[in-house]
């Protein structure tokens, strides 16, 4: 199973309909993230593992958290980057499975695809989670028509025409 890792604040401070909220937060846009990518992770049947920086925050230990079956949110140690997590995973994992890596930082991608992963920008991966936004809709939208339970497909047609009359008040 193909493995994205994802830079989670370069994909927040890339994707449009994150960072331009009126009410803008770092915690509301990881959320909406998370959740924008539990669906993708579902839908193309792959595993993200979605990494924030914490290497500011004094103290910060390493912290996994797993969200669903196919999705773990990772806030690095005090003093190390997202990339250099990233970095280290890909190093150990490059070469034995699938991996891509979503980032927008050219260098971060040059190293990555020299560790044996592939690599997509953070826009180019808004691109593709849109697309299959719009196909889990219109997939949504095909089974809700399906199965619709119409009044009239369990009644007689006399019957629907004389509520019809009702309704229309004649």
């Amino acid at each position: 199973m193909k493995t994205i890792f994802v830079d989670g604040y370069n994909v927040v401070n890339s994707w449009p309909d994150l960072k331009t909220k009126k009410d803008f937060s770092f915690e509301g846009a990881r959320q909406t993230l998370i959740d924008k990518l539990h669906n993708y992770s579902v839908f193309k049947e792959c595993n993200i593992v979605l990494v924030f920086d914490a290497h500011k925050v004094q103290g910060s230990i390493e912290k996994e958290e797993k969200i669903s079956k196919n999705i773990s949110v990772v806030f690095t140690k005090n003093g190390e980057t997202a990339d250099s997590y990233i970095e280290r995973k890909v190093n150990a994992l490059g070469r034995k499975y699938e991996i891509v890596v979503v980032t927008s930082d050219n260098l971060e991608q040059q190293t990555i695809f020299q560790r044996g992963a592939g690599r997509m920008s953070s826009l180019e991966f808004y691109n593709e989670v849109i697309k299959i936004e719009k196909s889990i809709k219109i997939k949504t939208d095909k089974s809700q028509n399906i199965n619709k339970n119409n009044l009239s497909d369990n009644i007689s047609p006399d019957i629907v025409k004389i509520l019809e009359e009702i309704r229309r008040g004649k």
